[in-house]
């Protein structure tokens, strides 16, 4: 039985197979729990387990013959683990055509919550960060291309692009920006189906190489948690599809042929229990099946380049990211805990409101943005009624056919405490809203009572995000704040830490750790798969501000 005990006696031996044989000064080898604690914390170097006279000794000095036979050498090894980088932890060819040092990513929420600054700083460090596009308005979304182009240039960054079922013409325009801007990687979320805007986005440039390799420019990070729409991402784009651009001249016969060749989303990530729009599916049981599912899709088109699967939801960790890389994930995607970072584009209260969040501090509650369809996002539950006024709205509209309908009394809470105005004033607001950004909504309401309810409940959803955003005190009942219990597992791993402050948490800094925290884990892992018992104190990875 192995033992790493640093007051191990004589007769407690290492009865294990040998893996080889050690070379080196035996004052090198260390006894004891805390040195192979130290060790492991220690990932850019090797780490050799010996046998010392039937004492278990480790180090990570000298020189290694694996496979070989003891012969009786005094020193023969019985595990071994080699170093590993931050920088080894993924797909490599994820990091290669991402232009990325590290496997990691950093979502895109919405209304820049996934900020210009946070962006910036992710590229800057080696990773990457798409901008929370999603929510904001195509002159917002301008600003924020030109922003960052003008400080990153060609590093590498990408903006979301948000499935909007009851505003293709808002899809349509920021694809124009990014066509015209040449953002060359989306991150495409909330998607139930394929669009035409997103098939122009991917197919627009395609060519072949003179290996007559097909090239497309534009990139898709697809974020999914249903197979059937997965299965649709990792397809080629339709016909029906690729036809409209041919006719529209948005694209050649020859380079709809070629997009024949290609999946609409090399990558994928599959999106579990998390912040904002979710399913709030298992990662356990998501990140095997989204997989299986690329095999089979691989297999099936043959496609020249690989596809890949990254995982989000849950990701707040050391052990969640070691989890997700030890599973098969090509990447990791981080959301909430960017949120509470200093970069985020939301306000200090809402940063302190998240940090002080516990695992149970989340519900779900209606979405703003598919209201009608009874959609939901989850949110922040503390500090907060936002959940429970949104869903009291949606009774309301299921229950009513206008807000004619509405008792006397609940529409007194209505406009007392949900909207701070009369309705009548509201719907002016509402009608000012969509004047310019959707005018087809009014006229549809104006035939349609329940229409009109419907938008201006969604004038209060949409709004409430905002004002936490802005952080408007008056408003922090109605704050709005997407939130995934990972958030209460990241503050529960840096309590008592440098991270525990708000102040602190810089999302290069918390990324470098998880990934940090990562390589030890992965290492104890491979110590465990060999037999060496690994103390608890080992697998224990503390954040700290010098990463």
């Amino acid at each position: 039985m192995l033992t790493l005990s640093s007051t191990q006696s004589s007769n407690q031996t290492a009865s294990t197979q040998a893996r080889g044989v050690w070379n080196g000064e035996p004052g090198d080898i260390q006894f004891g729990a805390d040195a192979l604690t130290a060790l492991l914390h220690n990932s850019d170097k090797p780490i050799f387990v010996v046998d010392v006279d039937g004492q278990v000794g480790v180090t990570d000095s000298g020189t290694a013959t694996l496979g070989s036979e003891s012969n009786g050498a005094p020193h023969r090894i019985i595990a071994y683990v080699p170093p590993v980088a931050p920088e080894q932890l993924g797909d490599a060819t994820f990091r290669e055509e991402m232009g990325v040092k590290l496997a990691y990513v950093s979502g895109a929420m919405a209304n820049g919550i996934a900020s210009e600054r946070l962006v910036i700083s992710m590229s800057r460090t080696g990773m990457m960060g798409f901008f929370g596009a999603a929510g904001l308005s195509p002159e917002r979304v301008e600003k924020a291309i030109q922003t960052i182009q003008s400080e990153i240039g060609d590093q590498p960054y990408g903006f979301n692009l948000i499935h909007s079922p009851d505003d293709a013409a808002l899809e349509s325009r920021i694809v124009d920006l990014y066509l015209q801007y040449g953002v060359r990687c989306v991150s495409a979320a909330a998607f139930l189906g394929l669009t035409l805007p997103l098939i122009r986005y991917r197919v627009a440039g395609i060519s072949r190489d003179a290996d007559g390799m097909v090239v497309t420019p534009n990139r898709v990070v697809a974020k999914v948690s249903r197979v059937e729409v997965a299965k649709r991402f990792l397809a080629p784009p339709p016909d029906d599809m690729l036809a409209k651009l041919v006719a529209s001249g948005d694209i050649t016969e020859a380079q709809a042929d070629m997009a024949r060749e290609i999946p609409v989303a090399s990558d994928i990530t599959a999106e579990a229990d998390s912040g904002g729009h979710t399913d709030n599916r298992p990662a356990l049981a998501l990140l095997p099946t989204m997989l299986a599912l690329r095999d089979t899709m691989q297999q099936q088109h043959g496609y020249r380049q690989s596809l890949r699967v990254g995982a989000a939801g849950g990701i707040a960790t050391p052990s969640s990211v070691a989890a997700a890389f030890a599973m098969g994930a090509a990447y990791v995607l981080t959301g909430t805990i960017n949120q509470a970072c200093v970069e985020s584009g939301t306000c200090d209260l809402v940063r302190k409101m998240l940090a002080d969040a516990s695992q149970a501090d989340v519900i779900m509650a209606p979405a703003a943005d598919m209201f009608e369809m009874g959609v939901q996002v989850q949110v922040l539950k503390r500090g907060t009624m936002f959940a429970m006024r949104a869903k009291k709205l949606y009774e309301w509209y299921r229950t009513f056919a206008s807000l004619d309908e509405i008792p006397p009394a609940n529409k007194a809470s209505l406009e007392r405490d949900y909207l701070r105005c009369t309705i009548d004033e509201a719907w002016q607001n509402t009608v000012a809203y969509f004047a310019t950004r959707d005018p087809a909504q009014i006229q549809k309401a104006e035939r349609d009572p329940k229409h009109k309810m419907a938008l201006i409940f969604r004038s209060y959803l949409g709004q409430s995000s905002n004002w936490a955003n802005s952080g408007d005190a008056s408003r922090q009942a109605d704050f709005q704040v997407w939130c995934g219990p990972s958030m209460g597992a990241f503050n529960e791993w840096v309590r008592g830490t440098e991270l525990e402050v708000p102040e602190n948490r810089k999302a290069v800094t918390v990324a470098k750790n998880l990934m940090n925290g990562a390589t030890v884990l992965t290492r104890a892992n491979m110590l465990r798969a060999q037999g060496v018992p690994v103390p608890p104190e080992a697998m224990q990875y503390k954040p700290r501000l010098a990463v």
